[in-house]
């Protein structure tokens, strides 16, 4: 089925409703539009910020400690 053909179904069945009953549906429309939107902008950020060059220095840079700077080892 094409996206307009369940438009126009979904439009036909909406206008056969009770107006409460119509209602509801445009409050989940609007709802799924929602929920959409926030997928949409959350994708958006994370592509954002994979192809950022904000971190490019956290792999370049030198480990702090080494298992030479040890005290004391932990033994089970």
């Amino acid at each position: 089925m094409t996206r307009q053909a369940i438009i126009e179904r979904t439009v036909e069945v909406i206008n056969r409703l009770p107006d409460n009953k119509a209602t509801e549906i445009s409050d989940f429309a609007e709802y799924i539009m929602m929920k959409y939107e926030e997928q949409s902008l959350l994708l958006n950020i994370q592509q954002l910020v994979s192809n950022s060059d904000a971190f490019d220095f956290l792999p370049d840079e030198e480990d702090l400690y080494s298992l030479h700077d040890l005290k004391e080892k932990f033994h089970e």
